[in-house]
């Protein structure tokens, strides 16, 4: 009798996970060996820890730089998982028998690493020679959807695999050395134990790992020269989306949600399963009644035994829900897939589980901020002035800071232009442990690595524009310790900058960074102080800056003086808007300057009252008198008329000027401004468009006070009679 017991498996499959507790039921092993990271067997035992919850997965990551990880996950209906589950609550030992970590992680970080598909698809292989065409379907069926098991089903399976492997093709060096450490780990758990040993692993790895053994030395000359690298494992929370198929998982599968019914839910899973599904539909104001319910499994239980199957598998229950819950729709079915077949899950680990200090200290700020970790994601509306919205706004950002993307900012659904509103969509995936992890280097706590980071990124910052978005971040974050840090790098960049359109471009970010710290009671004294030195420079440089542009230059420009004339008016500091505004003035009466700025300018200086509406209209008929290039004229007024149309609306001077001008333009010329008109007038918006439709009438019939008295009845005509004619056939 053979000590050494294989039981086959597919990951994550309910009905591999049952029949490994039965056999270990039956054998009652004195160990149990599983394939995953050898060294992980210090954490096997806390599988049963208070605070533990599947799905999770053992996270492997090089502690120089976290970034390089690999995760080994579980769920609830993993084999593996019920195996480790069934060992602690037996008191067997347990081993893994996988490659070490270190090792994983070495091949991960190779130039040119051996990667080889595997030769043969075992349960395709399996599905034909069965006489179905849907692989996946056929392996649900006659393996995880059933619900009990009648003889164990391994060593069919292991029959099945060593006739497959007998003639694939070799797999390489790396499939080579994990069976061949599996072997040396099984070797070394029948030395340590008298009884029977069983060993859960994939399937296809079975034949390499039942007796007889191949002699231990020839697996040796295989491990030796094997890479490693040194490596950290813990426990971290996982989901149902990671273990999809979708979600790019080699070892994935399809339905995780309908997975973990069939195993959970025994007792009548059919009625059960669209009980839930008319569940999911009532919470979208769906109509689904108790006799849709009983139709849908009548039907599922007709379309199984029409396929001679003794229980429904996900394909009979999705037709079902289509057909009666769905009535044909497809829509509704999509809502039951995701919520229900995928089914996201986030597990739990406990506080044991081996943890770097910043996550400690970022699970106890959430607990206090009451932020759950969901992968549902979650829309939260914060209001600054609430002590905890404040909280939690400034949690969000210190993680944002630190990379780890646990919320996003999300368009806010009120419409406010106030600063005391954030809209943030709040969801955890797997990844972010692992971010949590790569920035721990910065510090132990939320706050510190925070501060860390946004000096390093201060000082690291390759241009002025880096360094004022950190600024910002600084007083989004409400961490004082950073600033000054934050502004000494700002002031060292300021200063050797000499692009006039980088110091434009700081300006507006620093004048919303004070404002934000009105907002959060932060002391942004020291901003104004650089606003200003940065408003002189730019003041100082501006006249040869806006010299010999080309358009798109000057396009450029004129986008970065609209950003400063902005941050100044929200600043409403009376000293920098008279400096400014005496440098627009000296600009407006070169000639010299590129069309799209100087009528920008002129706008710019009307909107602001030094220059009054009658000056404009005359440097606007200067602009377009004979002896200036169309395209010159049009850049003008492009400038001019850009960013609102409320100007020509009110100003009649203005609009008469300029529909003298279009209306006196030639043929060819017209075709020419015509592009850069529209282009506009195509930016206003439609109650601006509908206005200046109404001045344009004015002009032509000062009398009229509406569209509806000037109508060109002759010119209508052809229109009226169009429309007579579509509702003649409409008829």
């Amino acid at each position: 009798m053979t000590r050494l017991h294989v039981l086959g498996i597919r990951h994550h499959g309910p009905g591999s996970a049952r029949s490994v507790l039965a056999e270990l039921e039956r054998l009652r092993p004195a160990a149990v060996v599983i394939e995953g990271p050898a060294d992980a067997d210090a954490l096997a035992g806390l599988v049963t820890a208070d605070g533990m919850a599947p799905p999770v997965a053992l996270l492997a990551y090089a502690p120089e730089a976290p970034q390089t990880s690999v995760f080994w996950p579980f769920a609830g209906f993993s084999p593996e998982w019920q195996a480790l589950c069934w060992a602690a609550a037996h008191g067997v030992p347990v081993r893994f028998c996988d490659l070490p970590s270190g090792s994983v992680l070495a091949r991960a970080t190779e130039a040119k690493p051996e990667r080889r598909a595997r030769p043969v698809d075992p349960i395709a292989e399996l599905a034909k020679a069965a006489g179905h065409d849907d692989p996946e379907r056929w392996w649900d069926g006659v393996v995880e959807s059933r619900t009990a098991d009648v003889e164990s089903p391994f060593p069919a399976l292991l029959e099945a695999m060593t006739e497959l492997r007998r003639d694939a093709p070799d797999e390489g060096v790396w499939e080579a050395r994990r069976e061949a450490y599996m072997r040396r780990t099984i070797r070394a758990v029948l030395k340590e134990h008298d009884g029977d040993v069983a060993v859960v692993c994939g399937a296809w790895h079975g034949p390499a790992l039942a007796e007889p053994l191949p002699p231990a030395a020839a697996d040796d000359r295989t491990l030796r020269g094997m890479p490693k690298r040194k490596s950290a494992l813990t426990w971290v929370p996982f989901t149902h989306s990671r273990l999809a198929s979708s979600s790019g998982y080699g070892a994935g599968i399809d339905s995780p949600g309908w997975y973990h019914h069939l195993f959970t839910a025994v007792d009548q899973p059919v009625t059960r399963w669209f009980t839930q599904v008319a569940g999911v539909l009532r919470a979208r104001d769906l109509p689904v009644s108790s006799a849709h319910v009983i139709e849908a499994v009548r039907l599922a239980e007709a379309l199984a035994a029409l396929r001679g199957r003794s229980l429904p598998g996900l394909a009979e229950m999705q037709e079902a829900t289509l057909a009666v819950l769905c009535e044909g729709d497809a829509v509704p079915l999509r809502y039951v897939t995701n919520d229900l077949v995928v089914g996201e899950r986030l597990g739990t680990v406990p506080a044991e589980a081996p943890a770097v200090p910043l996550e400690v200290d970022l699970l106890a700020q959430a607990r206090t901020l009451r932020l759950k970790r969901d992968p549902l994601g979650r829309a939260y509306a914060l209001d600054l002035r609430r002590d905890i919205d404040r909280g939690r706004s400034q949690l969000l950002h210190r993680l944002a800071a630190l990379e780890i993307d646990w919320g996003r900012p999300a368009d806010d659904a009120v419409a406010s232009t106030g600063t005391f509103r954030e809209s943030w969509d709040v969801r955890w995936q797997p990844e972010l442990s692992v971010a949590v992890i790569d920035a721990a280097r910065f510090g132990t706590t939320v706050a510190g690595a925070a501060t860390a980071r946004l000096t390093h990124d201060a000082a690291t910052a390759p241009d002025l524009a880096g360094v004022t978005r950190t600024v910002e971040r600084v007083l989004l974050t409400d961490l004082p310790d950073a600033l000054p840090g934050v502004l000494a790098a700002l002031d060292a960049k300021a200063a050797l900058d000499l692009d006039v359109a980088h110091l434009m471009a700081a300006v507006p970010p620093l004048v919303r960074a004070q404002r934000y710290g009105d907002v959060r009671g932060t002391d942004t004294a020291a901003l104004g102080g650089i606003v200003e030195a940065l408003l002189v420079r730019i003041c100082a440089g501006l006249p040869a800056a806006v010299t010999g542009l080309g358009e798109d230059a000057a396009r450029e420009l004129r986008g970065a003086v609209d950003g400063v004339h902005a941050a100044l008016a929200l600043r409403n500091e009376p000293a920098d808007i008279a400096r400014w505004t005496a440098a627009l003035r000296g600009l407006a009466d070169r000639r010299d300057v590129h069309g799209l700025l100087a009528g920008r300018i002129v706008r710019l200086l009307t909107d602001g009252g030094a220059l009054d509406h009658a000056e404009a209209a005359r440097r606007l008929s200067a602009q377009l008198s004979v002896g200036t290039s169309p395209p010159a004229q049009a850049a003008w007024v492009e400038g001019l008329l850009s960013g609102g149309g409320l100007l020509l609306v009110h100003d009649r001077e203005l609009l008469g000027l300029l529909d003298e001008w279009v209306a006196g333009l030639a043929e060819e010329d017209f075709l020419v401004v015509l592009p850069l008109l529209r282009r506009t007038f195509g930016e206003y918006t439609r109650p601006e468009r509908v206005e200046l439709g109404h001045a344009v009438h004015r002009l032509a019939d000062p009398a009229a006070d509406t569209v509806d008295e000037v109508v060109d009845e002759r010119r209508a005509a052809p229109a009226v009679a169009a429309v007579a004619a579509l509702l003649a056939g409409a008829r």
